[in-house]
């Protein structure tokens, strides 16, 4: 007799229930009706006091609970986000998880020498490509500041080089509005035009407030703009508990909702139904070092708890993972980046980035995209969870098989063993005697040569001729624009 098929046991979880979820919002909310936070944009806080909110003199605006309840419900629950090619990649939504890199690390580790060093356009150029090649990574991002570009040009050549060697969507960075201009103008080059890359958009926009409730001119006019031309955008805090946030968890979590949801507030203002993507962000002041420490737990809490609120709001988040205090490829970098990337996909968090961040985020190492990769796919694996039906029960095999037989030359094993169990690229699974002999190698070993081969040998989608140069174009021209 059949029985019902069930959907698949997978493993997921929630650190806040409905009540924790309750008074974490009023809390927010206590904040910004009488704290509020400092606009120092003054066409929003034009934009916010005609929609009711109070705007005093030193420019504190106090925001009352109806505009945020607003914001949130015409936030859109799903955004799509395409590759370059027009093919969708990235669907934020529910406790859908997706993996990427992060930005702006001054230092990298040369995969030759292995010494230590400033990071360079070439490194950027190198991440990309790696990054590109790894089948678990789902969007791009710079990974490194190129220190060796012109000041006023870093992020045009960090994003001009993404489109170059990838195809993959785009997680980047601006200094400022000129900057997302020139890119947004590249962009549109790409995708065959403005109304195209509004359509499907390869590029998500990263800016922050600043804690404790600030947003600075330069963060809004971005957001603004993100909003103005449908460019999905992550506006989310990134407080140190203890520093620039309170030290109790709690209370670090209302100000970053707070500084989060004013935010979304502007957005949604400026442009109901454009695509954001929330969240809080909260690393910890190391007090015995004066250090931001990304690998905590802490940190893990923040983050599962966000995830919780924000799948409450139906608005897709954003968080970190893959992150680690560590200075080299050590077992504390394993610890922290398999633990942070497993815990953030059972939380549900929909935009993962700064995959392969090592020393409180200013180090990078070309392998440890490589190993992230590895530690993603077995996160995925174990996020998919098994089948309970009669399919996957079996019972007919192991009735043939029956007491003291063996399952190794069933049909059922070869059929489906490759579907149901993980095999890695990297993890050791020879017999001690076999890994001895092969000369005892480490992960992180076997993660610099595979390292190695993917800047040699792999080859990403080319631009075309015309667009190529229209892309060199825009940067000859931002470069006279501009003075340098």
């Amino acid at each position: 007799m059949s029985t019902p098929s069930t959907p698949a046991c997978t493993p997921s979880y929630n650190i806040l229930n409905s009540g924790q979820i309750d008074r974490i919002h009023a809390a927010t909310l206590e904040l910004l009706e009488t704290v509020g936070l400092n606009i120092r944009h003054q066409g929003a806080r034009d934009m916010m006091g005609e929609a009711g909110c109070t705007v005093r003199a030193d420019g504190t605006v106090l925001i009352p609970g109806q505009l945020v309840t607003d914001a949130i419900h015409s936030a859109p629950a799903s955004v799509s986000i395409y590759n370059q090619l027009g093919k969708k990649a990235l669907q934020l939504e529910d406790r859908r998880a997706h993996f990427g890199l992060g930005t702006d690390l001054a230092k990298i580790y040369d995969l030759e020498t292995g010494r230590l060093r400033e990071s360079t356009l070439k490194d950027v150029q190198n991440a990309v490509r790696i990054a590109d090649a790894l089948a678990e990574i789902d969007f791009i991002a710079s990974y490194v500041i190129p220190n060796d570009s012109s000041p006023n040009l870093i992020y045009l050549d960090v994003f001009k080089s993404q489109l170059e060697y990838s195809t993959k969507p785009i997680f980047f960075t601006a200094a400022g509005l000129e900057d997302i201009k020139l890119i947004r103008e590249m962009a549109a080059v790409v995708a065959g035009g403005r109304d195209r890359l509004r359509r499907k958009p390869f590029l998500i926009h990263y800016c922050e407030p600043i804690s404790p409730l600030v947003h600075s001119a330069g963060a809004v006019e971005k957001l603004l703009f993100c909003a103005d031309h449908q460019i999905p955008v992550t506006y989310t805090p990134g407080m140190m508990s203890g520093a620039t946030g309170p030290v109790t968890l709690a209370g670090a979590l209302a100000l970053g909702n707070a500084e989060a949801l004013s935010g979304l507030v502007m957005h949604q203002l400026r442009s109901k139904g454009a695509p954001i993507i929330s969240g809080i962000g909260m690393a910890v002041m190391d007090m015995a070092r004066a250090t931001c420490i990304y690998g905590c737990p802490e940190y893990r809490l923040i983050l599962s708890a966000s995830a919780d609120l924000y799948h409450h709001y139906g608005v897709p988040m954003w968080g970190t993972a893959g992150t680690t205090d560590a200075n080299c490829l050590d077992l504390q970098a394993g610890m922290e980046w398999g633990g942070s990337l497993l815990q953030n996909a059972l939380a549900g968090v929909n935009l993962i980035h700064d995959v392969g961040y090592m020393g409180q985020g200013l180090v990078g190492h070309p392998a440890a995209l490589v190993v992230c990769d590895e530690m993603i796919s077995y996160t995925r694996r174990f996020m998919r969870g098994f089948e309970i039906d009669d399919k996957h029960f079996d019972l007919d095999t192991i009735r043939q098989v029956g007491a003291a037989g063996s399952f190794l030359s069933a049909p059922q094993t070869a059929r489906t063993f490759r579907s149901e169990h993980w095999y890695p690229n990297l993890c050791n699974r020879d017999s001690v005697g076999l890994w001895a002999k092969n000369g005892s190698p480490d992960m992180a070993q076997l993660a610099v040569e595979k390292t190695r081969d993917i800047i040699r040998d792999h080859v990403s989608g080319a631009l075309s001729d015309s667009v190529q140069n229209e892309l060199n174009r825009i940067r000859l021209r931002a470069k006279k624009e501009l003075g340098l």
